[in-house]
């Protein structure tokens, strides 16, 4: 890993792929065929780019159970577990509606209502992931969200990885689609004849799910548009090399994209790093995309001091961040910017990832400085509730009329003193009388 000061820093930020121009005609072409032919235009891609040729779209409950089958009863307890722990840190998210009242009789509020339907993207590929079920779909169950649909692309052989059948029926959700790529979006976002249209699609994808999301954006709502894993590791001379080493390592196995960078005040600690990184990678089974990260997006800064060690963590407002220093937690009311900041030896980035509680889904590209990681908010919407007594807006009328004349509004002036001239013009008919 290439070892500098920190007046040469650079930040994270990498441009987000925006895709060639081929792949975002292609994926205007798929949501075009999937608006038009609906589940035809599913079978038909699922075969083209997936490679299986597949009867139906739902996964049924024989092919839940073969999961469940497929699975050691530990790693089916280890789920169970992590479902538990990630559920019992959302469920403290949850924001409650409320009321306020004035003695002039005014009433003013905020209702908090969960959204009606969520769709989940859940990635397959090379790999499968029950951690993005968790992830995804908990957060929405705790909001209160009724119907909850989850997309994934099969294998060749038209199944779904046991992990990710399993995660799934263990958090309820029966819903459960053999499809993914920019199709799966489209049908989510347009409905089909087996698929019915949702209000939000969450979850990360390739390329052409990214652009999909980018697309329907308008109709349906979306989570975000992530840009490759980060971390940050701050360390001091009491950290340990091999650990920081395999901590880098962790993210940099994603892709060939992902950064991972040291931020340090020992020069002794940057170069006993550097030697094990190299080390660990000679046997990572993922050693080619790892090896390209760090060599095209890894770092290692030497700080003079611990204030300016911040200050670059701060300027790089990392995904990731972990804290390993003598006193971590002294060091937290500094740290501005930071998707999730993991504190002490003990506490490597895989913890969240997994296993801890809070989400792993969280802003990338520098977006922590003004964006939060995935939470039960991203699944509720707030309506405002405005309740005027007579007294109140007898009180304010004039303010409001004038306020809305400043703009040039007349109608909405009218409409506030309306109220008024009706009463007076009942008081004068009553006054014939």
């Amino acid at each position: 890993m290439k070892i500098m000061k920190v007046e040469n820093t650079v930040s994270l930020l990498r441009s987000l792929d925006q895709g060639t121009e081929a792949q975002r005609v292609a994926v205007g072409e798929v949501l075009a065929a999937v608006k038009k032919q609906g589940d035809q235009a599913l079978f038909s891609y699922t075969e083209k780019w997936d490679g299986a040729k597949i009867a139906n779209l739902r996964v049924t409950k024989e092919e839940i159970i073969e999961a469940y089958e497929e699975l050691p009863v530990s790693m089916i307890t280890i789920i169970q577990e992590a479902a538990a722990n990630i559920r019992d840190y959302h469920e403290k998210q949850v924001k409650q509606s409320w009321l306020s009242t004035r003695e002039d009789g005014t009433i003013l509020g905020q209702k908090v209502t969960a959204l009606e339907a969520v769709g989940v993207y859940v990635p397959g590929g090379k790999a499968a992931y029950p951690s993005s079920v968790l992830m995804n779909v908990i957060p929405a169950q705790v909001a209160g969200v009724e119907r909850i649909a989850m997309v994934s692309p099969p294998a060749k052989d038209g199944t779904l990885p046991a992990g990710v059948l399993v995660a799934a029926d263990i958090l309820g959700v029966n819903e459960i689609y053999k499809v993914g790529g920019a199709q799966a979006v489209g049908a989510l976002a347009y409905g089909t004849e087996t698929i019915q249209p949702v209000d939000k699609i969450v979850g990360p994808g390739n390329i052409y799910v990214a652009l999909a999301k980018k697309d329907v954006y308008g109709l349906v709502d979306i989570d975000s548009i992530a840009g490759p894993s980060e971390i940050v590791v701050l360390a001091d001379e009491t950290a340990i090399a091999s650990e920081v080493a395999a901590d880098l390592l962790s993210q940099a196995e994603h892709d060939e994209r992902a950064s991972s960078i040291l931020v340090t005040t020992s020069n002794e600690l940057a170069e006993a790093v550097a030697i094990e990184v190299e080390k660990q990678l000679t046997d990572l089974p993922r050693e080619g995309i790892a090896r390209a990260s760090i060599q095209e997006y890894g770092a290692i800064y030497v700080a003079d001091s611990i204030e300016e060690a911040l200050r670059v963590v701060n300027e790089l407002a990392p995904e990731h961040l972990e804290v390993l220093t003598k006193e971590p937690m002294s060091l937290l009311p500094f740290i501005k910017h930071a998707g999730a900041i993991f504190l002490g030896r003990y506490s490597s980035e895989p913890v969240g990832d997994y296993f801890a509680g809070p989400n792993h889904v969280l802003p990338t590209n520098g977006t922590a400085r003004f964006s939060s990681g995935l939470s039960v908010d991203e699944f509720v919407k707030k309506s405002s509730i405005i309740m005027y007594s007579q007294q109140a807006l007898q009180e304010n009328v004039d303010k409001i009329a004038a306020f809305a004349r400043l703009e040039g509004l007349e109608a909405h002036a009218r409409a506030v003193e309306a109220r008024f001239k009706v009463e007076e013009n009942s008081n004068d008919e009553n006054s014939k009388y």
